[in-house]
């Protein structure tokens, strides 16, 4: 079988390799707010800067916010480094490795640092881990980890990708193959699907849903009963909508969006990372950048890039939205506050 494409447009080859796209970068004309309808001038301001922070990365992903330390962290997936931000500080290692430990020696692993973050206690965040090949929790001071999550029904995750934590603990996260070396044709994918799930508090694990070829960034509504999954496949770039039982399992499921019509108009990138705002507005990296949606699904604006993208997260007093953009660290300032549990 032909494995679906990370990336869209002129990196679709590398992607498809599984190597590296070619180092890229964005001049400030390229980064902009593009308008879509006016709603968009109640969540960020027409004329709003979109700053580069930090630059030089492989694949940067994963942005939290440490509160306590007024903080980011975010990842370098392929170069295998946690990275912290502040603005006392500047850019420094937190973490390296950050999730494979040791040598590669049977090149398993196409990605083999950690990925998608999400506050936890103080003190700790949850990571999905492309090395452990598992959901741990992180301990900030020790830089210990626990593995919450690594195996569905006896058999090995693929590479836990990204998750979405609801208040009472429970833990929602999807699990792709990017991790491993040749994706879906891996020798160590022991999985026959590429799944969305849940990590209950008794640490089972529960599949909801093993139809997405490659589910990716997800999120949770502000009243926590509904799931946002983005599945990055470029013959069928979505994002799926799930409605929530008091368990967490879906009593239905509907199409959100969908950016086919912007990789054929030739914009870069695929539905991935997402960071939802209080009034249920969602932040979706994607083609161009990141696109704003309403609760519904509709199209109000898109924060350009200049650049591929692959996640974001509200920081500082909650109206900052921090981004990870292929080589770069961005931030912009908003008129909305991100949600928190």
């Amino acid at each position: 079988m032909r494995l679906p494409c990370l990336f869209a447009a002129t990196v679709l080859l590398t992607a498809c390799t599984g190597a590296l796209p070619e180092p890229e970068s964005a001049n400030d004309a390229e980064r902009k707010i593009l308008i879509y309808t006016d709603e968009i001038n109640a969540l960020v301001a027409p004329d709003a800067e979109i700053e580069v922070l930090a630059s030089g990365f492989q694949w940067s992903e994963g942005p939290v916010w440490i509160a306590e330390q007024n903080a980011l962290l975010f990842n370098d997936v392929s170069g295998n480094t946690m990275y912290r931000w502040s603005e006392s500080a500047g850019l420094t290692v937190f973490m390296k490795p950050s999730g494979l430990q040791g040598e590669d020696s049977a090149q398993v692993f196409r990605e083999p640092g950690t990925n998608g973050m999400v506050a936890d206690a103080p003190g700790q965040i949850l990571v999905a881990d492309h090395g452990s090949r598992a959901v741990v929790r992180l301990d900030l001071a020790s830089r210990q980890k626990t593995v919450l999550a690594d195996r569905y029904d006896g058999k090995r995750l693929n590479s836990p990708n990204d998750l979405a934590r609801r208040s009472d603990g429970t833990i929602f996260f999807t699990d792709p193959p990017y991790g491993l070396r040749d994706m879906n044709d891996s020798a160590a994918k022991e999985q026959n699907h590429n799944g969305v799930y849940r990590r209950d508090l008794d640490g089972s694990v529960v599949l909801l849903d093993d139809s997405l070829s490659f589910p990716n960034g997800i999120a949770l509504s502000p009243d926590q009963r509904t799931l946002y999954v983005a599945n990055s496949d470029p013959e069928r770039p979505i994002w799926m909508r799930y409605e929530l039982d008091e368990t967490g399992t879906p009593i239905a499921s509907s199409l959100l969006a969908d950016a086919s019509d912007l990789l054929a108009a030739g914009d870069k990138g695929l539905p991935d990372g997402m960071a939802i705002a209080q009034g249920g507005e969602i932040f979706a990296t994607g083609p161009g950048g990141v696109l704003v949606l309403s609760p519904e699904g509709k199209r109000l604006g898109r924060i350009e890039t200049g650049t591929l993208i692959a996640n974001c997260a509200f920081g500082d007093d909650g109206n900052v939205l921090y981004m990870t953009a292929h080589q770069q660290l961005m931030r912009v300032a908003l008129r909305v506050r991100g949600v928190e549990f």
